[in-house]
């Protein structure tokens, strides 16, 4: 019964947990609001190494080195805005979890919607075409169709 409920305990602390973060007492600033800048700009940039995690979150060395160079535009007195423009310039769009909206983007998500429409339309049209492009019988082939059946009802 004690292990039961100690495996209870167990199970609801590890739910209850919060991401602890990969952020090093070492690189953590001494202004806490630098610091709480430097961690909401860390939680909007992809580890290049994991590609899944912030380097908010990651263990990984180029998302250490990506943290300290956050915090180092900041005690430079960069914006946030200008912090996030640098690094972009530095690694590319992919770097953000969050890409900026641009005419680019809207085409790479957009294209395939474009595209499935397009497959609709041309399906409906092609079937309406296929409808009236069914050729009527002539007076002489009705004539010698009705002959056909009448021999073959005898």
């Amino acid at each position: 019964m004690k292990r039961a409920l100690a495996g209870l305990a167990m199970a609801l602390a590890l739910l209850f947990a919060a991401p602890a973060g990969a952020v090093q007492p070492n690189e953590v600033l001494q202004d806490q609001a630098l610091e709480a800048r430097a961690r909401d700009l860390s939680a909007q940039l992809r580890c290049m190494v994991c590609q899944n995690q912030s380097i908010d979150e990651s263990d990984a060395d180029l998302a250490r080195d990506l943290r300290v160079l956050v915090r180092d535009r900041l005690k430079a007195g960069d914006s946030d805005a200008e912090v996030i423009d640098y690094i972009v310039s530095r690694y590319g769009e992919f770097v953000l979890l969050k890409p900026r909206f641009s005419i680019r983007n809207a085409l790479l998500w957009g294209t395939p919607l474009i595209l499935l429409i397009g497959g609709g339309v041309f399906a409906v049209l092609s079937a309406r075409s296929r409808r009236r492009t069914e050729p009527k019988l002539s007076e002489e082939e009705e004539a010698a169709l009705r002959r056909i059946l009448a021999e073959v009802e005898k």
